[in-house]
C-alpha cells in the first residue's frame, strides 16, 4: 500500500527538488544534445522499491525505463543533480491532440483507419479520428466508454468540443473575462458584471495549434462526432495563447510555452459552468499550492470520469504536435494516466472541485496539464470566485 503522507510534497516542502530542476534541464536537455528517450523533467519525490520516500528528487521524465547496461554511459542519468537525488519516471511519448502511436495500434487491431467523411462546404475534415467502440480496441481507458460526444445545450465541461476545421477535444468549463479590481500576481477576484462569456479548451482545440483565425467557428460537437457548421456552432474563436513549436525554432532553450489554452465566445444561455458528474469549479490553485500525491479528477470527451494522482510539478516537457513538430512546455503538471486522444482540454480538479490544471497532453501512461494559474494569467479569464 502505498503511502501517501510520504507522496504527498507542496511545491515549498520540494523547493531544494525545484532548484536543482533548473540545472537539470541544461544537464538533462540541452539544445545541442538531444538525448534519446527522455522528454522532460520535474520536481517530485524520489521513489523506492514501489513506494516513495518522501525525500525530494528531481524525476527525469523518459518514455520508457531502460535497464543500465543497454544504455551509453553518456545518457545515464546521474544519481543526483546539485546534491538532490534524481528518480526517472517512464511517461511514454507525449502528444497533444492525436497521438499516432494510437491510430496505429487501431488500425492493427481494427484493420483499417477510422472511416473519414468526405469535405462538403458545410462539414469541415477532421484531424482526430473518433474512437472505436470497445469491441475493436482493448486499452483500458476505453473499455466500455460511452462518448460526450452528443449535441448538449447549455454546454457543460467534458463534453466534444472543437474548430470546425480542426481536431475534436473536450470543454474544459465555461468562463468569463477578469473582473473590476482582479489582479494577477498576488491573484485577486474582482466585481462586476461579466460582458463576455466563453468556452476554454486548448489552443490545439479550438485554434487549431495557432492555424485557426480569431471569429472561426466553433463546434458543439465537435466535427469528429459530427458536428456540422452552422446547424452546431456553439462559439466563435476569441483569443488563444500562440504556442512556439520546433522546426522552425531549432534551439528549445528558447522556448517559453505555458499554456496551451483558448477561449471562443458563445452566449450565455448556452454556456454552463458545471462540469459534467463533477458539478461546479470552487475556486483554484495556485503553483505554489500543488501537491505531488494530490488526487485529481476530470470528465472528458474520450475517457469519461477519470481519477489519477500528481507525480511531479514544475515540469518540463517536449511534446509532440501534428506535422512533426514539438513544443517544450515549462512549469507543468504531471499526473498518472487519466486520458486519451479527444479529452484535451478536459479541466483537472481535485476532489474537492478545486481546479488544478488544464489537460492537453499525456500518453497511455501519464498526463500532461497546464497550471491553472497560468491559464487564468495569459487569456485573463475567470472560473468561479
Amino acid at each position: 500500500m502505498i503511502d501517501r503522507e510520504k507522496m504527498e510534497k507542496s511545491l515549498e516542502e520540494i523547493r531544494p527538488a525545484m532548484a536543482a530542476q533548473a540545472a537539470a534541464v541544461n544537464e538533462i536537455l540541452p539544445p545541442e544534445k538531444i538525448r534519446p528517450n527522455v522528454v522532460g523533467c520535474g520536481a517530485g519525490v524520489k521513489w523506492v522499491n514501489g513506494q516513495p520516500t518522501g525525500r525530494p528528487a528531481v524525476v527525469v521524465l523518459v518514455e520508457r525505463k531502460v535497464p543500465r547496461e543497454e544504455l551509453f554511459e553518456q545518457d545515464i542519468i546521474p544519481a543526483q543533480i546539485e546534491g538532490v537525488d534524481t528518480d526517472v519516471l517512464a511517461v511514454g511519448p507525449l502528444f497533444a491532440g492525436l497521438a499516432p502511436p494510437f491510430e496505429e495500434m487501431i488500425t492493427r487491431q481494427v484493420g483499417r483507419r477510422a472511416a473519414r467523411p468526405a469535405v462538403t462546404e458545410d462539414r469541415a475534415p477532421f484531424v482526430e479520428i473518433s474512437a472505436p467502440t470497445p469491441a475493436e480496441v482493448s486499452p483500458p481507458q476505453l473499455v466500455e466508454a460511452q462518448l460526450l460526444a452528443r449535441r448538449i445545450r447549455p454546454a457543460q465541461g467534458g463534453w466534444s468540443v472543437g474548430s470546425f476545421r480542426g481536431p475534436t477535444g473536450t470543454i474544459a468549463t465555461c468562463v468569463y473575462d477578469l473582473l473590476p479590481g482582479s489582479t494577477v500576481s498576488p491573484p485577486r477576484f474582482g466585481e462586476g458584471i461579466p460582458p463576455r462569456f466563453y468556452i476554454l479548451s486548448n489552443n490545439h482545440v479550438l485554434a487549431n495549434s495557432n492555424a485557426a483565425a480569431i471569429g472561426d467557428p466553433i463546434l458543439q460537437p465537435g466535427p469528429a462526432d459530427g458536428g456540422i457548421n452552422p446547424v452546431d456552432r456553439i462559439a466563435r474563436l476569441s483569443r488563444f495563447i500562440p504556442i512556439t513549436f520546433d522546426p522552425p525554432v531549432v534551439d528549445r532553450t528558447r522556448h517559453r510555452n505555458l499554456v496551451d489554452a483558448a477561449i471562443a465566445e458563445g452566449r450565455f444561455d448556452e454556456l454552463d459552468r458545471s462540469i459534467y458528474w463533477s458539478g461546479y469549479p470552487q475556486g483554484w490553485y495556485e503553483k505554489r499550492n500543488l501537491r505531488v500525491g494530490m488526487q485529481v479528477k476530470k470528465t472528458g470527451r474520450t475517457t469519461n470520469f477519470t481519477l489519477g494522482h500528481i507525480t511531479a510539478i514544475n515540469a518540463t516537457v517536449d511534446v509532440n504536435y501534428p506535422g512533426g513538430r514539438v513544443a517544450r512546455f515549462l512549469e507543468q503538471i504531471v499526473t498518472t494516466n487519466m486520458s486519451a486522444p479527444g479529452d484535451s482540454g478536459s479541466l483537472v480538479l481535485d476532489l474537492n472541485n478545486k481546479v488544478v490544471g488544464l489537460l492537453f497532453a499525456g500518453s497511455n501512461v501519464s498526463t500532461i496539464i497546464n497550471p491553472f494559474e497560468n491559464v487564468r494569467a495569459l487569456l485573463r479569464v475567470e472560473v468561479s470566485p
